[in-house]
């Protein structure tokens, strides 16, 4: 679907809850932040090992406050490294990093690592600790009492979308998503403006990985951090990210632009190979569906009459959609084989999975066409009614509209940003 931009409002989540008093020794940045073009400066960055390994190779990025960065390449190129060397657990042998306008080594590193949420692969929850305990910890560490610092765990099991009744569980006794939305609320419990994750949805199903991806657009879209994003799947890194790095082996950046423009113009032959084959079809993700022409008059529901079935004008769609009394689809009929009165629905074709006008991209409405027996895509509005239907060819003929119109994907996804928790 079309997920609005992030808009640079102040929320209540910006600072402490009760004031940056409440977090001592946290230092100024748990203290509401200004806001920069570039929370996060890496200039020139190399990160050598003593045996001579390079796993970072002079490395510089600007990293946008309040948005998603992803970090992406194959194994070895020091995406994690770099990752690591944000927060210090990796100390880099050149270069510098600047945290809102300050060198990072210029602080304590337990300060700096405290003004950072940081979610890992697998949660790395405390097992001994029930999970509204394992959320309470940096705020607990931090010298918030216990009775403050758990309300402010619950209230994040509420915002990642945990079941109040889990707090007084263990972390073995959760589903593997359900524990990642653990570590992700225990990321946030301290506030930071700044929000590190290292490949967090990895170890879940497909099924799971998606719903923790649109949980975290989400929570970013409300709140608004500074996050940087490491992981291997370019798919994830198009979805969520709002700025994209690809990483080559040895730790060298070989491209950094928006997912859209990463589509359309890769750098150079090894960005290319690593987008894959199928770049083409991501790129649907950032056209809307708005403009969309959709026909009605292919729609009749179960109790039409005769008369009423017989006045579809079917010179268009070779089908006719029959939806429920609640304009809900139920599945494709040939008209000339619809009973008035007795529509048996088991003898309808299926129509698919549908797509919600003006919300989803034209790549969720070509799918929806793809899979339909009938190549033709049904449209529903917010509530799962029938808004429409629109054949495959039409589809096409959009794509090819918005190309003619010169409206680069990188433009369309400007005009209606992130357009891509449809796939």
């Amino acid at each position: 679907m079309v997920r609005p931009a992030s808009s640079p409002h102040t929320s209540r989540l910006d600072s402490p809850p009760n004031g940056p008093h409440d977090c001592p020794g946290a230092g100024d940045f748990c203290q509401t932040r200004r806001v920069f073009g570039a929370l996060i400066r890496i200039d020139s960055v190399t990160k050598r090992y003593p045996d001579g390994t390079v796993a970072v190779d002079r490395l510089s990025l600007e990293i946008p406050d309040r948005s998603i960065t992803v970090l992406v390449g194959p194994s070895g190129c020091g995406k994690t490294t770099t990752l690591r060397m944000i927060n210090r657990m990796v100390e880099p042998s050149e270069g510098t990093i600047l945290l809102d306008g300050k060198d990072i080594t210029q602080q304590p590193v337990n300060t700096l690592r405290r003004s950072m949420g940081y979610v890992i692969q697998n949660a790395g929850l405390f097992q001994h600790r029930t999970i509204v305990d394992n959320i309470a910890t940096v705020p607990r560490m931090l010298g918030w009492g216990k009775e403050k610092a758990r309300a402010r765990a619950r209230e994040l099991m509420e915002r990642v979308g945990l079941d109040a009744a889990l707090a007084k569980r263990y972390p073995y006794q959760l589903s593997g998503g359900q524990q990642q939305r653990v570590g992700v609320a225990r990321a946030l419990a301290a506030d930071p403006p700044v929000l590190l994750m290292d490949e967090p949805f990895s170890a879940v199903d497909p099924v799971v990985r998606k719903g923790l991806q649109e949980e975290l657009l989400r929570i970013q879209d409300e709140l608004g951090k500074t996050i940087v994003f490491v992981t291997h799947d370019i798919d994830e890194a198009v979805k969520i990210g709002t700025m994209v790095a690809v990483m080559r082996t040895g730790g060298k950046l070989a491209q950094f632009a928006p997912p859209a423009e990463l589509l359309s113009h890769p750098a150079d032959a090894f960005v290319e190979d690593f987008l894959g084959a199928d770049r083409g079809i991501r790129r649907l993700s950032f056209f809307p569906s708005a403009g969309l022409e959709l026909l009605t008059a292919p729609i009749v529901a179960i109790d039409s009459t005769a008369e009423q079935i017989a006045a579809r004008d079917t010179s268009e769609a070779p089908y006719l959609l029959v939806t429920d009394l609640e304009g809900k689809p139920l599945g494709w009929g040939e008209p000339g084989r619809l009973t008035a009165g007795d529509i048996r629905t088991d003898q309808l074709l299926p129509y698919g999975r549908p797509f919600v006008a003006g919300t989803e991209s034209l790549r969720a409405a070509l799918d929806c066409a793809v899979l339909s027996p009938t190549g033709w895509a049904v449209a529903v509005d917010a509530e799962g009614r029938a808004a429409g239907v629109v054949s495959q060819q039409t589809i096409g003929e959009a794509i090819r509209g918005a190309h003619a119109e010169g409206r680069a994907p990188e433009e369309a996804a400007e005009a209606t940003k992130f357009t891509r928790a449809a796939g």
